[in-house]
């Protein structure tokens, strides 16, 4: 049977969900793997987003915290909101009570990755806090650590992603991720999916 990774995100602009696609490309790339990309519930108003300048959501499909269970392996993706994870994916993991106390995510792989704002926005703290939500229903965190590579050690432009996972900067909402940034996703799902797959009984 197929390795089944989910790559579950919330972007409010758009750059969570570039590297969404980057890290599902990375995913699919491993045989054996069947990668689907979900986003998570929007918990503000049109009026409100209108107001934000928010673009509309892409067509990915929402999914339902009881969906969750049916991975083998999921990746979190979100922008920060003061140094955490931003309120619409607090809100989804807060609605995740039945699967805790059943512990149907227990032992499962995740990973995360994240965007934000500026160079100290919180790249490593965003991801960092989000951890408590993994360990409260036993996942194994799975860290692309730095696997990456030498392009982890770039000094000559700014550059998001971190040992946690990738991620990107958004700037004032016109910078998109770069090039490297975007090989960082898709290395980030092919690593992930790698271990998913090791740990579901498979060979990678």
């Amino acid at each position: 049977m197929a390795v089944k990774v989910y790559v579950v995100f919330y972007s409010t602009y758009g750059h969570v969900a570039k590297l969404a696609e980057e890290i599902k490309k990375g995913a699919a790339s491993v045989e054996g793997v069947e990668v689907k990309i979900w986003q998570v519930p929007e918990i503000l108003s049109d009026e409100v987003l209108g107001k934000m300048g928010a673009p509309p959501k892409t067509d990915a499909p929402v999914i339902t915290p009881q969906e969750l269970a049916e991975a083998d392996g999921i990746l979190f993706g979100f922008p920060t909101r003061f140094g955490m994870m931003a309120a619409q994916m607090k809100a989804f993991f807060d609605a995740t009570g039945g699967l805790w106390r059943e512990q149907s995510l227990a032992g499962k792989p995740a990973g995360i990755f994240y965007s934000t704002g500026t160079q100290g926005g919180g790249q490593e703290t965003t991801p960092l806090t989000a951890v408590t939500q993994l360990t409260h229903h036993g996942m194994v965190f799975v860290p692309v650590g730095y696997t990456f590579g030498a392009k982890m050690f770039g000094m000559d432009s700014v550059q998001g992603g971190s040992p946690y996972g990738a991620g990107t900067f958004a700037g004032d909402g016109s910078r998109w991720p770069t090039e490297v940034e975007l090989e960082h996703a898709f290395h980030q799902g092919k690593y992930f999916a790698g271990i998913a797959k090791r740990l579901k009984g498979g060979s990678a």
